[in-house]
């Protein structure tokens, strides 16, 4: 993709109860990835890195900007295969029912109808976020058991935050469970800033206090470094990773025909019939 400016920032950090960061993340624009690993001693590290590596590749090598869901999606497969075969070896070395996985958001720049346009798409219960006029909206929907609750009426979106089964995810890459990511597409006026972020953000900072920071900084990179160090200050229970992506430009792509400019010029002023 040409032709679209934008600025991010990222950053991580461990929190204050774990040990290893088993979350990555990917800022290689028009590709950004938040990828939150599972499984403690099962290696999440590992399957984060491993979602965040192919996305990379993709990044690297292109894609067609006319094919954004089939692209995401056979990079999601990619990743899942070599997390199975990780899974796999360590399995065949003597761990017993070893089993690695990781969420995965992701935002791309796609072209639809010949604009550019944000592609977004979640799998598990990272979150995607956009701010327009400094109101914060979740774009993404927790493929979670407590977000099922939630969808049938069982318990209100409150409960969810404090229910001993919040951390219990329906789907993810690695495991046994759907790995079918769920997509939404955006136009770029309606995302003046994106955040992708690991459950160490929002589980521990409300949406009230996530958008308050991400109106205030101006600079994606500080409004990064501030959300991640406000998850980190309220308890830091978990890694917690935030990507911010702000739209600043479109460019125009037409060449510069400096004869076509002289001639229009001269048009104008009347020099030309």
């Amino acid at each position: 993709m040409t032709g679209v400016e934008l600025h991010h920032g990222a950053a991580t950090d461990v929190g204050r109860v774990r040990t290893v960061n088993e979350d990555a993340f990917l800022v290689a624009p028009p590709v950004f990835v938040v990828a939150d690993g599972m499984g403690g001693h099962d290696r999440g590290d590992i399957a984060s890195g491993i979602v965040v590596e192919e996305f990379g590749r993709l990044a690297d090598a292109g894609y067609d900007p006319a094919r954004g869901p089939e692209v995401i999606a056979e990079t999601l497969l990619q990743a899942q295969a070599r997390i199975a075969e990780y899974d796999a070896g360590q399995r065949a070395g003597g761990a017993h029912d070893f089993a690695a996985g990781t969420t995965a958001v992701v935002a791309l720049l796609i072209e639809q109808s010949t604009e550019p346009k944000w592609l977004l798409a979640n799998l598990g219960d990272s979150r995607i976020y956009r701010l327009n006029d400094s109101v914060l909206e979740q774009v993404s929907v927790d493929h979670s058991v407590v977000q099922e609750l939630v969808e049938a009426g069982v318990i209100t979106p409150d409960d969810a935050a404090v229910h001993p089964e919040r951390h219990i995810i329906t789907r993810a890459l690695g495991g046994r469970g759907r790995v079918d990511a769920d997509f939404f597409v955006i136009p770029l006026s309606g995302a003046e800033r994106l955040m992708l972020c690991s459950d160490g953000v929002s589980g521990m900072i409300d949406d009230a206090t996530i958008g308050d920071i991400l109106a205030r900084a101006s600079d994606p990179r500080d409004a990064a470094d501030q959300v991640v160090a406000a998850a980190v200050a309220a308890g830091g229970r978990d890694n917690a990773t935030a990507v911010v992506v702000d739209v600043v430009g479109l460019a125009d792509d037409r060449p510069y025909d400096s004869d076509a400019q002289r001639v229009s010029l001269e048009q104008k002023l009347g020099a030309l019939p």
